[in-house]
Formats: structure tokens, C-alpha cells, sequence
């Protein structure tokens, strides 16, 4: 019994710590403060990795980074992107012991720095950096940014492979880690080169599982279960290698068992072009894929059901003046963790479009999906992807564009939309420019950002809902080389630059005997 006074005044005293509260109120007293609405702050930490672009002979890959001006919460702060580089723990006794790796005049502390030495260092909002490199051996990127840099920091690799059955432009928005990944749209068909990279920032090493899906249900695999991925390190695996079947259109599924890691696909298609292929948005009811240039030659949709129920959805294109289903396509029947496709052909007939899924009657069961796109033909053809994505929310930043070659697509499933695009200084020069754009109810918009006044170098798209909405956004990149227009998409999901935090009253009745 004697103890109990001294039980509850440290009880008090950890309360006050946990909740900041100067003054305390006791139990029951009357004009006790009541819990406020939690109030939205920006993050003061973000991180992103990029896999490796290496692999391909010639090419070239730009990285781009950049915070969105405007308000950021505490420090300066700093936003770096580092190569991975594996750190054992054995690794770093031998250092304090010897004083260094080999203890021979400090070389290997000196590759080591060089290891850790940032590829790109972004020191203000509002302006990107550059970097370049045509390292064939190039490594994955792991990235933090702290501080004022936090917020909707943004980073995009993009590489131009100009020879080889499979030239083409690569894109990919730099992506921030986590534990689970649905990649409809794979492949392990003999034409196809699918490498899936999986990126672990932390120090610890963790396990990651794949689950392959084919038409007629998961595929075996026995290598998948239970890949290891090194502390600090990214790991490339080829898809075809996992299994025995070769498969057209296969849905990736990546989960790990603790620790949170990047995921990305790099597709290779023989005499087709290559591009990366991001993450779908988590399983949902209804989803929006954004983004079909006006010009497509081939829209192939992708989609797939992970839970135990089938599904049956509309499928509709979001045109330039209203929707429409396509003719013959305009339902799609999903079973069951089977992978489910359709070739909607040139379905945009020659105006930009976006394509919604939702239930048919009155169920929901959540998919994912995602769209090869094409364009040109023969020789000439080239292909990207486009997963369906979250809406912009309140904003998003895709960061690498340049003075030619950038267009924005923007869709209003539900309701007209007003959104604010922001095109940032350019890396080497300029000044941002800002323009609103209105988006019908059941239409995509295609335009042309306005290019920075005096832009050198390359610049980034930030897009804000004023009203209205929801709002899906995504970026074509193009780049004619070789005679062929090469081409990326890029969606923009919400950047999570702000997080909901409760404000927290003190309440000592918990305290009570």
C-alpha cells in the first residue's frame, strides 16, 4: 500500500512528458479541456528509393529531385539520394578495431566515403538538381529528406536506352518504402525481360516473398518464397526464373515479413521497347488508370481480384468530352486470384483518355490493374505502363521534365475539378509559372504545361486540388531518338506532405483507483 502514492505521481509525471502539457488537471475537475480536431502538419521526414538502372549497355539515366515550394515544418533540413551499399556488422567492428577496413592507410575508408558520397543533394524548395550517369553498373538510390525538404519531396530516374531489341525510354518515380506491392502486367513469356528489384534502406537484412498469378491462378514457384534482401542493398530477380511457366500476363504480388523495402518491375519486351512498371494502388472497389496518349496504337488492360470473391466490373474511357465503353469491352469478368486481361486496341481513337473501373451491381470486391500502352508500330513501336493510382489529393510533384516532350493528363471521374499546376524553376534557370486548369465531370484533360520563363535544364510539375474532385493526374514524357518517339507515364498519387496529428488533452480519471 505505501507504494501507491509514488506509483501515481510517476504515472502523472510520464503522462505530462507524453502529452507536453505544462499544467495538469485533476480527475473530475470541472472546465476539464476538451480533445480538438487533429490538426495537419507537414512531415518533418520522407524517404525514397530508386532501384538500379544499370544492366543496359549505352545508356543514359538523369536524376531529377525536388521539394515543392511552400511551407515546411522545423529545420533547414536536408534531402539526399545515396548509393545502396550493404553494411555488415561484422563490417563495422573490424573498423573500430583497425581504424579503418584494412588498416592501410585509410584507402578502403576512402572507397567507403566515395560509396556514401550523395548522387543528388537537393538544398532548397522550389528549384531541382540534376544528376547524370551512364554507369553501367549503376547502383540503386536510398534516400531521406528531413526538415523544410520533407513534404512532398519528389525524385524520378529516367533512362534512354537507344539500341538493342528493347531500346526505349524508362521512367520511374522514385518511390517510398513499404511492405506490400500488386504488380498486374508482368510477364514471363519468352519475349519478355521482367526483372523485379527489391530495395532495402535499412541496416538489417529482411525477407521478402513473390507470388506469381497467371490466367488460370498462382503459379509455382518455389524460389520466391523467401528471398533475402541485404541491409542497405537492392536485389534485380528475372521473373521467368521463378517459375516453370511462361506466362503472357502475369500479377506480381511482393510482401515481406518485417522491415519495408522498394518494389519495381523493369520490362524489356523484344522488339517492343522497355519502360518500368510501378506498383497498382492498393486493392479498391473502383480505380482510375490515367494517361493514354491521344496517339496509342494498343491499350492492353490488366487486372486482377486477390481476395476470394470474383469480380465483375465496367469498364469505361474517359475521353476528352465525356465517357464511353468500349465496343465489346464494356465489362470485364475477374476470378479469383487469376490474372485477367483484354486488348482494348486503339480504343482513344485519336484523343487522350483515362480508364475507369467500377463494380457492375451492387458489390465491390477490390482489384488492381494497370495498362500496357503502345505507340507506333513495327520498328517504330515503343511501350509504357500506367497502374491505376491514387488521386492527386491535396497535391503531387512529378519531377523530371523538359522544354519539349511534357504532357499533363488530368481526369475527373466523379465531379468537375479546379487544380493548380505549378511548373517549378528549371534546374539551371528560370522562373515557375502557375496556371488553373478546370476538369469536366467523366473527362480527361490533356495539356501542355507552360514552360518556365527562361527555363534552363529540367523542371518539375506540381498539381493541387482546389475544388472539386477527386482529381488522377499522370505525366507523358517523350523523346524522339532514332526516329522513334520514345515515351514514359508517370501518375501523380498524393504526396503525403502533410499527416494528420491529434491534439491531446490531459485526462488523470485514467489514473483512478
Amino acid at each position: 500500500m505505501k507504494s501507491t502514492p509514488l506509483s501515481l505521481i510517476a504515472g502523472t509525471v510520464a503522462l505530462a512528458a507524453v502529452t507536453g502539457f505544462a499544467a495538469l488537471t485533476a480527475p473530475g475537475e470541472v472546465g476539464a479541456p476538451e480533445a480538438k480536431a487533429a490538426a495537419r502538419l507537414p512531415v518533418e521526414r520522407t524517404s525514397l528509393l530508386c532501384p538500379s538502372p544499370g544492366g543496359v549497355e549505352l545508356a543514359e539515366t538523369t536524376y531529377t529531385s525536388l521539394t515543392p515550394a511552400g511551407e515546411g515544418g522545423g529545420e533547414a533540413g536536408t534531402a539526399e539520394l545515396k548509393p545502396a551499399a550493404p553494411v555488415s556488422d561484422d563490417d563495422a567492428k573490424d573498423d573500430d578495431k583497425k581504424g579503418g577496413k584494412d588498416g592501410k592507410d585509410g584507402k578502403d575508408d576512402k572507397a567507403d566515403a566515395k560509396k556514401e558520397k550523395p548522387v543528388v543533394t537537393l538544398k532548397e524548395a522550389g528549384k531541382p538538381v540534376t544528376a547524370e550517369t551512364s554507369d553501367e553498373d549503376a547502383p540503386a538510390l536510398i534516400g531521406t529528406a528531413t526538415g523544410r525538404l520533407a513534404p512532398g519531396w519528389a525524385a524520378q530516374q529516367t533512362t534512354v536506352s537507344p539500341a538493342g531489341s528493347a531500346r526505349g525510354l524508362l521512367g520511374l518515380s522514385c518511390g517510398a518504402p513499404d511492405t506490400d506491392f500488386w504488380f498486374p502486367g508482368a510477364s514471363t513469356a519468352k519475349t519478355r525481360q521482367d526483372y523485379i528489384h527489391l530495395t532495402n534502406p535499412d541496416d538489417s537484412a529482411l525477407v521478402a516473398d513473390i507470388e506469381l498469378y497467371g490466367p488460370e491462378g498462382p503459379l509455382a514457384s518455389d524460389i520466391g518464397d523467401g528471398v533475402t534482401v541485404p541491409g542497405r542493398s537492392s536485389v534485380p530477380l528475372l521473373l521467368s526464373t521463378l517459375t516453370t511457366d511462361a506466362v503472357e500476363d502475369v500479377t506480381v504480388h511482393v510482401t515481406t515479413r518485417g522491415g519495408r523495402i522498394g518494389a519495381a518491375i523493369k520490362v524489356a519486351e523484344d522488339e517492343a521497347g522497355t519502360d518500368w512498371l510501378a506498383a497498382s494502388t492498393d486493392p479498391s472497389g473502383s480505380l482510375v488508370l490515367p494517361g493514354i496518349p491521344a496517339d496509342a496504337t494498343s491499350v492492353h488492360l490488366v487486372a486482377f481480384a486477390p481476395g476470394e470473391d470474383d469480380a465483375d466490373v465496367k469498364v469505361q474511357l474517359l475521353g476528352k468530352n465525356a465517357p464511353f465503353s468500349p465496343a465489346g469491352n464494356d465489362t470485364l469478368h475477374i476470378k479469383s486470384q487469376m490474372t485477367a486481361s483484354v486488348d482494348l486496341k486503339d480504343v482513344t481513337g485519336g484523343e487522350p483518355g483515362s480508364v475507369r473501373l467500377t463494380p457492375v451491381g451492387s458489390g465491390a470486391t477490390p482489384i488492381v490493374a494497370a495498362l500496357r500502352v503502345a505507340r507506333g508500330s513495327g520498328d517504330k513501336q515503343e511501350i509504357a505502363y500506367i497502374p491505376a493510382t491514387e488521386p492527386v489529393g491535396g497535391r503531387a510533384t512529378v519531377a523530371d521534365n523538359r522544354a519539349k516532350g511534357s504532357v499533363l493528363s488530368l481526369t475527373a471521374p466523379a465531379a468537375d475539378a479546379k487544380v493548380k499546376v505549378t511548373t517549378s524553376a528549371g534546374s539551371e534557370g528560370g522562373e515557375q509559372t502557375v496556371k488553373t486548369y478546370t476538369v469536366k465531370a467523366g473527362t480527361t484533360l490533356e495539356v501542355t504545361p507552360e514552360v518556365p520563363s527562361g527555363l534552363k535544364g529540367a523542371y518539375a510539375l506540381t498539381v493541387e486540388t482546389e475544388s472539386g474532385g477527386p482529381v488522377h493526374a499522370a505525366r507523358t514524357l517523350t523523346v524522339t531518338e532514332g526516329g522513334i518517339k520514345m515515351f514514359t507515364v508517370q501518375t501523380l498519387p498524393d504526396d503525403g506532405g502533410t499527416v494528420d496529428v491529434p491534439r491531446v488533452t490531459q485526462d488523470l480519471s485514467v489514473l483512478e483507483d
